[in-house]
């Protein structure tokens, strides 16, 4: 952190100035458009019974049952926020998650100067401080603002390590901090077990380079070690309470015993792309009706399917649940369609999703309609909503436009397949939510400062 202190000493009153802005931003969503998700009172049930009765679970019917439907991470920082500030007191943890996201904009930044050089890192603080696709998750009381944070810090220690590597030099300290910070994220949210995966990318990416393999070597068993090493409690915890191995948390939020509709599921994942059905389809399973109007045109094959799959939801609105019987028709269904069409299932389908999370305007925590393209019906809204997507499409044009300056070598082998593989990962799920794709924002916003940034200048401050 060496040269970004310096970097701040001597650009004292851009980064004052940048940084009131930085928080200004974020404490406007927070005043302005808290948003308090179902999501919020899982993690706060979990913290509160942790809190009060040393008991990691859910309240239900007046007993606190046990629970490994969420990674102990965000319910730990809910407990802490509850201790100092009263339980349930929502605004202060989102006023802190604007401070800890207001910090994070100096590790985008730190990222940028080791990659790049000082005028890239000032773009790229520039860029992370302005940027409301991040800013407006710290007035959400979920994991995602500490999750992205996790994340940054990883790959910042990843990138001096790598540095370490590419100098002949162990590095071991960096290794080990990248490797915590990696196990601190995966216990926020289960998918941060991938930046792991990336920065093994990295370390990979320097064996093949480097003469002396045997560094490399002992820098992936160091990371490694540092990132799973951490999991060993809970996984532990899970063993002993449950009876089941389960290092992270489980795929569906259910808890060992508790009925999954996999064949309901797998329909949904024959023709799920967007948002929008996330809303009025997905999540309304169980307990809500679901309205057959609301299906795309993509859902059906065939009359014979529309009139099958018809039946089928008019069986779940009679109940509002889904049973064995229920779930195994649907899940009929799902293979008859995934036979017919399986490059559909397997390639376009997911990469529809991947497509839909990366630039659907980032609007699910306002007060926006989420069938934004409908003009007649809210014009200005639809409007003001191209210009957030605009916006999104500009930050990924400068990270492009950024890592196409720079030579970054392995450096680019950690941080962009971090993103091919988050991305690929999220392919594979039934629900596309833009949330999902945040975490690879600290990539995005560092290359985006070397926008602004020429290569010959970056290469020798990235060799010093």
């Amino acid at each position: 952190m060496a040269k970004l202190l310096e970097l701040l000493r001597r650009n004292w009153l851009f980064f004052a100035v940048t940084t009131l802005a930085a928080l200004g931003l974020r404490l406007f969503f927070v005043f302005k458009f808290p948003h308090i998700s179902g999501d919020t009172f899982i993690y706060g049930d979990i913290a509160r019974n942790w809190l009060n009765h040393r008991t990691f679970g859910l309240m239900e019917l007046g007993e606190i049952r046990p629970t490994l439907i969420r990674l102990p991470g965000y319910p730990a920082f809910l407990a802490v926020m509850f201790k100092i500030f009263g339980q349930e007191h929502y605004t202060a943890v989102m006023v802190v998650q604007a401070l800890i996201d207001t910090n994070l904009c100096l590790v985008i930044a730190a990222i940028a100067l080791e990659l790049m050089n000082e005028k890239a890192a000032k773009a790229a603080y520039l860029l992370a401080a302005l940027c409301p696709f991040i800013a407006n998750y710290v007035a959400a009381p979920m994991s995602e603002t500490l999750s992205i944070f996790c994340t940054a810090h990883a790959f910042y220690y990843g990138i001096r390590g790598l540095k370490e590597l590419q100098q002949q030099r162990a590095g071991t300290s960096y290794w080990v901090i990248a490797g915590l910070w990696s196990a601190a994220g995966t216990y926020m949210r289960p998918d941060g077990i991938l930046v792991l995966a990336a920065l093994g990318l990295g370390v990979c990416g320097a064996l093949l380079t480097i003469n002396r393999k045997s560094l490399a070597v002992a820098a992936g068993a160091a990371v490694l070690l540092a990132a799973l090493l951490p999991l060993v409690p809970w996984t532990i915890r899970n063993w002993r309470v449950f009876g089941v191995f389960q290092p992270l948390a489980s795929r569906y939020a259910n808890d060992p015993g508790e009925f999954v509709p996999m064949g309901f599921n797998r329909w949904v994942k024959t023709w799920m792309v967007d948002y929008v059905s996330v809303e009025e389809i997905y999540w309304n399973e169980p307990g809500t009706e679901i309205d057959l109007g609301k299906l795309p045109e993509r859902a059906f094959d065939s009359r014979q399917e529309y009139e099958k799959t018809q039946q089928l939801l008019e069986r779940y609105n009679q109940r509002l649940e889904i049973d064995p019987a229920l779930d195994a028709d649907f899940g009929k269904l799902a293979q008859e369609r995934i036979i017919h069409n399986p490059f559909r299932y397997y390639v376009w389908l997911p990469s529809l999703r991947i497509a839909d999370m990366w630039l659907r305007p980032r609007t699910e925590n306002l007060p926006v309609d989420t069938r934004w393209w409908e003009f007649s019906e809210h014009r200005l809204e639809s409007f003001m909503v191209l210009l957030w997507a605009g916006l999104n499409a500009w930050y990924l044009l400068l990270a492009l436009r950024g890592w196409a300056n720079h030579r970054l070598g392995i450096f680019a082998l950690m941080l962009i397949g971090f993103v091919v593989l988050r991305s690929l990962f999220l392919g594979t799920l039934e629900n596309p939510e833009p949330r999902y794709v945040l975490q690879c924002f600290p990539v995005v916003l560092a290359l985006g400062g070397g926008a602004f940034a020429r290569a010959e200048e970056s290469t020798s401050k990235t060799a010093s």
